[in-house]
């Protein structure tokens, strides 16, 4: 047996420690990034670091960093005497309320957070190991594009994280959280994941920057102007959520991760519920008046019904005639897709359509049942619409929820129209269980407009018009449009108190909790675009 001397053991003690020191100096290095100045810059801009960002949102001490000490190996353009640590992104996983989570948040400070060979390579596995642990993924995005020294290498990286958003969709929820400027073929990243966050004033995406618009089309118009949170959130639908500074909005991320599943192979978290299944909820009589013609605002019944009144609301600012919110009944987890009588007195339009069924679509990706509240008069009419393609848009929610094999109940409150009715989950494309208040108007179309198609020669030989049109009109919901006609034919499960309406949702989703239902085998389907 070889004793080895000891001063060849202190040299060799003294070679590990000074190892272990150079490692220190290295990783310091790595964490504090390109400097105090950058730093201070960042925040000159109302703007966090990477690292701050995700301090905030992943529990405290919960962060694990992967390839923090990966360096680009691009020459040429002054690349060679600039190779910072990390290049620029920041990946690992950790932890929120106790669940695994993966991240990657841009370094503004380094290279402006632009994308190149390296930094796509730390963002495409991450993605990887997003998606082979069941995870979510959220990105939080602060870059300026490609990295235009790296040419095309940079722009391949941008297809390689398309591509597996794709490959992750409908696996794994994905979040893109804005937190600085995106644009070109950058912002197309988010526009492929679940939810967009942004913050006013200091995020924006767009295509075409202000600069490009003005040489082509002569408008002048600035960022926020082009592509702010308010633009994303109000008028185009790109983003979900808008606020006003970035603590309350990963705060805001943090909440909507507790609400959704890790994977589409389980099912959202559930919670201990303090609020008592069987409350009666009489208040809606009052909320929801009986006259169809008479608006309300849906929010004030959905804060009665849901857990302690509280949801969050999907696109609140986008297409307000319908309402897509996540809430809790019982303390399990569901999608509410609802009419906003108070917005266009609810119609169904183009947007409308868009919204909700890419919310039903994200519902039943990721087994979060849906109830499905009506107050719908029908579609919009107008030459817009039509020449829009709301025949195109509104079957993509027609096909969302005849896809949808998760729990499914819908409730008529008042008024249900034409194909408007049977486009938001009625019984006859699948919805598991259908109830209606006794103010329930279901038919093909109002009184009123029925009188007139079907009765328009009595009306127009009458000594009086008017008199016989509302008699005849009197006469056709007396005959078809009395609260009991559906039910009687099988069209609804039940006519509800709606001081029950909460206990009676409760129990029907107890039922339906072991629901299962395929599709027929095919590689996928080909939906209404």
């Amino acid at each position: 047996m070889t004793v080895t001397e000891p001063s060849a053991r202190d040299a060799a003690s003294a070679e590990a420690r000074g190892r272990t020191a150079e490692l220190a100096a290295i990783r310091a290095q790595a964490l504090e990034g390109p400097g105090e100045k950058a730093t201070a810059a960042q925040h000159a801009r109302g703007k966090l670091t990477a690292r701050e960002r995700i301090g905030l949102l992943l529990d405290e001490d919960s962060f694990q960093e992967v390839e923090q000490l990966r360096r680009h190996r691009a020459t040429g353009f002054g690349l060679e005497a600039k190779r910072p640590y990390t290049d620029g992104v920041v990946t690992g996983w950790g932890t929120v309320e106790g669940r695994t989570v993966f991240v990657y948040a841009h370094d503004f400070r380094i290279f402006g957070g632009a994308l190149g060979e390296a930094h796509a390579t730390k963002i495409h596995k991450i993605m990887d190991m997003a998606i082979a642990a069941g995870a979510p993924l959220v990105s939080l995005n602060d870059g300026a594009g490609a990295r235009i020294q790296e040419g095309v290498a940079a722009l391949a990286g941008y297809g390689g994280i398309f591509q597996r958003n794709a490959k992750a969709s409908g696996v794994i929820p994905q979040i893109s959280v804005m937190l600085g400027p995106c644009a070109g073929g950058a912002a197309y990243s988010p526009a492929l994941t679940d939810f967009v966050f942004m913050v006013r004033d200091t995020s924006q995406m767009f295509i075409t920057g202000p600069d490009v618009v003005r040489a082509v089309t002569g408008e002048e118009i600035t960022q926020n102007g082009l592509g702010g949170a308010d633009v994303h959130a109000q008028t185009s639908g790109v983003c979900h959520f808008a606020y006003d500074d970035e603590e309350t909005c990963l705060a805001e991320v943090r909440y909507l991760l507790s609400l959704l599943p890790s994977n589409n192979r389980q099912g959202p978290p559930a919670l201990a519920c303090t609020d008592p299944a069987e409350r009666p909820t009489p208040q809606l009589l009052e909320v929801v008046p009986a006259d169809g013609s008479r608006p309300y605002d849906m929010h004030r019944v959905l804060a009665e019904l849901l857990d302690d009144g509280e949801y969050l609301e999907v696109h609140e600012r986008w297409a307000r005639n319908i309402i897509c919110a996540l809430a809790r009944l019982d303390g399990q987890v569901v999608g509410v897709v609802a009419s906003q009588p108070q917005t266009l007195a609810g119609v169904l339009d183009i947007e409308a359509s868009e919204k909700a069924a890419r919310f039903v679509q994200m519902c039943d990706a990721f087994n979060i049942p849906l109830l499905t509240l009506l107050d719908v008069p029908g579609f919009l009419p107008g030459v817009d619409q039509e020449h829009g393609g709301i025949i195109r848009h509104g079957a993509k929610l027609l096909y969302a929820y005849c896809n949808a094999t998760v729990p499914r109940i819908s409730l008529v409150l008042r008024k249900a129209y034409g194909g408007a009715y049977i486009v938001m989950d009625s019984q006859s494309i699948g919805a598991d269980l259908t109830y209606a208040w006794p103010t329930n108007e279901i038919a093909v179309m109002g009184a009123d407009g029925a009188a007139n198609v079907i009765f328009r020669r009595q009306i127009a030989a009458a000594p009086d018009p008017e008199a016989m049109r509302a008699r005849l009109a009197k006469e056709y919901k007396t005959e078809l449009m009395h609260p009991y006609y559906a039910a009687e034919r099988g069209l609804v499960d039940d006519v509800i108190d709606p001081a029950e309406t909460r206990a009676v949702l409760i129990r029907a989703l107890a039922m339906l909790r072991t629901k299962h239902a395929d599709l027929p085998s095919r590689k996928h389907g080909n939906p209404p675009q």
